[in-house]
């Protein structure tokens, strides 16, 4: 079938597609960035994005799918930066973890899309649902599974909460002194407790 074809017919070529759906996602990053995930609709999306409210429906289905697409994609760095922070010896991984995570939020343009999904996972039950299914099955899992240990996820959960908290304190929050702390400076203290968590012997 012809690209000529396919429009007559009624049906978007690949790359109308494409930059259809990412200009669908970007208005929903904002959108739930700016108004959380209960005040968002997929109708106040599709405004943002200049299209009809039914290709929202179609390119991704129910508003809790479309905050999934847009938690996805929004760490899909930390997910591409995963597989190399695992692959260096285990013995420093607690530093190379948090070098991740925090280069994460310290980039704003990383750091915008994570917001928008931290506030809307704090304070709805299905955006955090949905938040804790992707940090579970992509990164935790993954991560305890390089650790030789019988309680390897409960490990990989406790330095993840590790991370998450201080990144509420300093970037959602902004507890001060820590929200203007020097991030080096977050880092030598924070990296040798995450590595404690995730290979150090627990006593008795």
């Amino acid at each position: 079938m012809t690209d000529a074809t396919a429009r007559k017919r009624g049906r978007p070529r690949r790359t109308e597609s494409a930059d259809t759906r990412d200009l669908i996602l970007n208005a929903a990053r904002e959108e739930f960035s700016e108004r959380g995930y209960e005040k968002t609709s997929v109708r106040a999306i599709a405004k943002a994005a200049g299209v009809d409210s039914a290709l929202v429906h179609h390119y991704f289905g129910t508003k809790e799918q479309v905050f999934a697409a847009a938690v996805e994609v929004a760490f899909a760095p930390a997910l591409k930066i995963r597989d190399a922070v695992l692959e260096g010896p285990l013995d420093d991984v607690g530093e190379r973890m948090t070098r991740m995570i925090f280069g994460l939020w310290e980039n704003p343009v990383t750091r915008t899309p994570l917001l928008a999904i931290i506030r809307s996972a704090v304070n709805n039950d299905t955006a955090a649902a949905v938040f804790r299914r992707l940090i579970s099955t992509q990164l935790l899992r993954r991560i305890a599974g390089e650790i030789d240990a019988p309680d390897a996820e409960l490990r990989a959960e406790l330095a993840a909460a590790q991370l998450v908290g201080i990144a509420m304190l300093r970037y959602v929050i902004k507890v001060e002194p820590i929200a203007s702390a020097d991030p080096e400076e977050i880092i030598a203290r924070v990296a040798p407790v995450v590595q404690g968590h995730l290979t150090h012997s627990v006593n008795p």
